[in-house]
């Protein structure tokens, strides 16, 4: 079965993401630009790139490798066409993150937004254990009233992913990495539209 997020066009997913009635891909943004340039590292690993939302915050020389990791791969060229600035830098990767077995580079910082509700904690782990980071940077969203997937004309495009969706809560993702000697640096909460939050959890290891 092919993985849902392979179906789901990047015009769709973006165009949902930045309505004022959701604003996740703005967020997403701000949480990235802080995200990549938090740490002192030379290596970071994007999981679920999409589009390279927030690689513009990577200025030239700032990393000697980014790796972007998505299953899609439409997703991953434009993501490529959208930062010419990370020619020679950016590496994108094809990999369904689902099944196991796909083979993955070191790096020395994972970024990993809304990409835990698809693959579930102890897969997760699983791909921590092969990357081998130091510093993990994780959001998740928190549904308050219930609704993952928010109302708009782009809703049908998400049915699919019924299927592989599965909630975080903070607990849980923080007890998954403790299992693997990650420690919590920190955690902050961003309100959005809609009854949801997204979370922010940085470990060390």
């Amino acid at each position: 079965m092919r993985n849902p997020w392979e179906e789901i066009p990047l015009a769709d997913y973006e165009n949902h993401m930045s309505l004022r009635s959701v604003m996740q891909l703005q967020a997403l943004n701000e949480r990235m630009k802080e995200q990549l340039n938090r740490y002192s590292v030379s290596s970071v690993m994007i999981l679920g790139v999409a589009g390279g939302n927030g690689l513009e915050h990577i200025a030239r020389g700032r990393y000697q490798k980014v790796y972007g990791v998505d299953v899609n791969r439409d997703y991953l060229r434009e993501a490529a066409r959208r930062n010419p600035h990370l020619d020679g830098c950016l590496e994108c990767l094809p990999v369904d993150l689902i099944r196991p077995g796909d083979r993955l580079p070191q790096a020395e910082l994972v970024v990993a937004n809304l990409l835990v509700e698809y693959i579930g904690p102890a897969r997760f782990q699983e791909v921590l254990r092969r990357v081998g980071p130091r510093y993990v940077s994780c959001v998740i969203q928190v549904d308050l009233e219930g609704h993952w997937v928010s109302d708009s004309p782009y809703q049908a495009a998400f049915h699919g992913l019924e299927a592989v969706h599965q909630p975080v809560e903070r607990e849980a993702l923080e007890e998954a990495l403790a299992q693997i000697q990650y420690r919590v640096l920190g955690a902050r909460e961003y309100p959005l539209p809609n009854g949801k939050k997204f979370v922010q959890l940085d470990f060390e290891k």
